[in-house]
């Protein structure tokens, strides 16, 4: 029963559908909320008991998945495209990033930082060696040179974000003349950073800050893309600049190459840090190793800080930073007890080392080309509904609505139909699948949005 379930789902994920077809009436007509089974019911019995309810999840319980697949303990297979929030680059159940993960795992899991390992500093090299070959962090494509660069690993974004804001905080205090205080921290409307409490402080949204105001002072928050307020923002006490090169949960917004020169111009007249969080749209996500390498160095950043798909699921982030900056940071100033694990670098330069072969990110770059133009279509199809612009580029995109309830209601019909994507910030679908998807995949999602839009939009939108 659940397999013939499973392939109605996946038959109306591949509708073809055409305004008033009635392709597209068989579409809608498939049930959105599948009966599930007494294992599945007891399972979210038992979060419901004992889990920490800060999470809406629909009522089914994921059990495995393959490539850019995952299949619930119904039977229900969805194609994923929000790839775990823009983490897993490979997709599930990728045969090398298992096999990586069960051999290091049998030979040495976790020593802490009181000791080397042989794949922390592999892994870094790694990082530094490629933003070198393709650019950024002030290295222009091609360099060659060894060093100029180091890296600190940890176990999550906002830990990356956190380590950069503090070793920003201590140059600053290097860089104060003396009697001075340089301690204030910029960042952007519609940024996210994390939900610890230095991240939080530099999100400035008040659904994530209010509850748990006051947070950290001397934050003062612009405007992406303002460049005639950059100078007024950013001044002699700034210590650090933070901004998402692409807004992820924001709303797939993209900082231009005219305001990031400004920004970069004006952190070197005060001596600020820039920081660049490319968590999300970092690590080929854009088509680039990081989203500013496509950029001349006189808008790259000082540090770097990554995580999501560095080692496809497995929890690790990382801080890229110039010698320059870095050489504030000495035994003790500052550490972790997890980050930097064999097992973690082990598959972070397993997945690493794929994403940046010559053929993947050619694939990327082909797949990205091939899901703008069929995105770029919606728009023209559902122009009282879509903005006329598609945001983003590579595989991290954003349609834009016009109405604030529509994104919300599009997620809840694509995900009925089989497919998995996300919102973000007020008015906007994120899509985000895996970086190896298939040509295929991206025509299912695709058809699914577009049938998403007419069951979700269409009434109150009059089309």
């Amino acid at each position: 029963m659940h397999r013939a379930r499973s392939t109605i789902h996946a038959a109306a994920a591949r509708l073809p559908v055409t305004r008033g077809s009635s392709l597209a009436r068989r579409a809608l007509s498939v049930s959105a909320t599948p009966k599930d089974p007494s294992a599945t019911q007891a399972l979210l019995a038992l979060s419901n008991e004992y889990l920490l309810p800060v999470y809406a999840r629909p009522d089914f319980v994921l059990s495995h998945g393959k490539g850019s697949y995952v299949f619930d303990t119904a039977g229900n297979r969805y194609l994923d495209f929000s790839a775990g929030i823009a983490v897993n680059a490979l997709g599930h159940a990728d045969a090398g990033v298992v096999q990586t993960i069960a051999e290091q795992a049998g030979k040495l899991l976790h020593t802490s930082n009181v000791y080397h390992n042989e794949w922390a500093p592999r892994l870094a090299e790694l990082l530094v060696t490629l933003t070198q070959r393709d650019g950024g962090l002030g290295f222009a494509p091609g360099t060659t040179s060894g060093g100029g660069a180091k890296v600190f690993f940890t176990n999550s974004g906002t830990e990356a974000n956190e380590g950069a804001l503090k070793i920003a905080r201590k140059v600053g205090k290097d860089r104060a003349a003396e009697g001075t205080s340089k301690t204030r921290i910029v960042c952007f409307e519609n940024a996210f950073h994390g939900r610890s409490f230095g991240s939080l402080s530099v999100t400035p949204n008040p659904k994530y800050q209010a509850p748990f105001a006051p947070l950290l002072p001397g934050v003062d928050v612009g405007h992406l893309n303002d460049v005639e307020a950059i100078e007024g923002l950013i001044g002699e006490e700034t210590c650090a600049v933070i901004v998402e090169p692409i807004q992820g949960e924001g709303g797939v917004n993209t900082a231009n190459e005219e305001w990031l020169r400004a920004l970069r111009r004006r952190c070197d007249a005060v001596g600020a840090v820039l920081i660049f969080d490319e968590i999300q749209c970092g690590l080929y996500r854009s088509g680039k190793l990081w989203t500013h390498s496509a950029l001349p160095v006189e808008c790259h950043p000082d540090v770097v800080t990554m995580a999501k798909p560095l080692a496809n699921g497995y929890p690790i982030g990382a801080v890229l930073l110039r010698d320059s900056v870095a050489a504030t940071m000495t035994a003790g100033t500052h550490g972790t007890t997890f980050g930097g694990s064999p097992l973690a670098c082990a598959v972070g330069h397993h997945v690493l080392s794929r994403l940046a072969d010559s053929g993947m990110t050619a694939q990327i770059n082909a797949t990205s080309l091939y899901l703008g133009e069929r995105l770029d279509e919606l728009p023209k199809r559902f122009p009282k509904i879509l903005e006329a612009s598609v945001r983003g580029r590579g595989l991290i995109r954003g349609l834009g609505f016009l109405d604030t309830n529509h994104p919300g209601s599009v997620v809840e019909q694509a995900r009925a139909r089989g497919v998995f994507l996300l919102t973000a910030g007020k008015n906007v679908l994120r899509i985000l699948p895996s970086l190896n998807v298939a040509r295929e995949d991206v025509d299912t999602a695709m058809e699914v949005i577009a049938a998403s839009l007419h069951a979700g939009c269409m009434a109150e939108s009059e089309l």
